[in-house]
């Protein structure tokens, strides 16, 4: 017998962000989802030099080779979407940040899926997910959304 689900997290730098509180903002405000180009997200979570232990080897915002779990990941479901963020930081124009999925990331790259499905946040909505553990809840600053797929 299992105990309740744990709250889902995700940590980025002085951030966290709910991904209970992001999947209810989904599922209140339905919304079609973008396809992620798993090619260009795995380079750029540095899903490559995960098997590779070359010490130099890292990415700046990936998980590490002793954070991701494999086993795991290539049981996920890679129908559920991913959920990206958009952040902006002192007025600058939003970036998207995956903060659901890198597991399912990380299997449809291994097994060369081309895309995968994505609900994007807008940055108003990120705002209400996330909180700074420094300086305290809800600090990036909000500026128009844009379409984080076309970068």
């Amino acid at each position: 017998m299992t105990g309740p689900r744990l709250p889902q997290w995700f940590h980025f730098g002085p951030w966290v962000f709910s991904i209970d509180a992001a999947q209810a903002l989904i599922a209140a405000s339905p919304r079609d989802t973008w396809p992620l180009d798993v090619s260009a997200w795995a380079a750029a979570y540095g899903l490559a030099h995960l098997d590779n232990f070359n010490p130099w080897a890292t990415s700046l915002i990936g998980p590490t080779s002793t954070a991701l779990n494999r086993t795991y990941a290539m049981t996920t479901d890679l129908s559920q979407p991913l959920i990206v963020a958009q952040i902006s930081v002192n007025g600058a124009p939003p970036g998207p940040l995956l903060i659901d999925g890198t597991h399912r990331l990380y299997r449809a790259w291994r097994e060369h899926a081309p895309r995968l499905p994505a609900y994007v946040l807008t940055v108003q909505e990120t705002r209400q997910i996330q909180d700074d553990l420094l300086l305290g809840p809800h600090a990036i600053s909000s500026t128009p959304a844009v379409d984080p797929m076309a970068a």
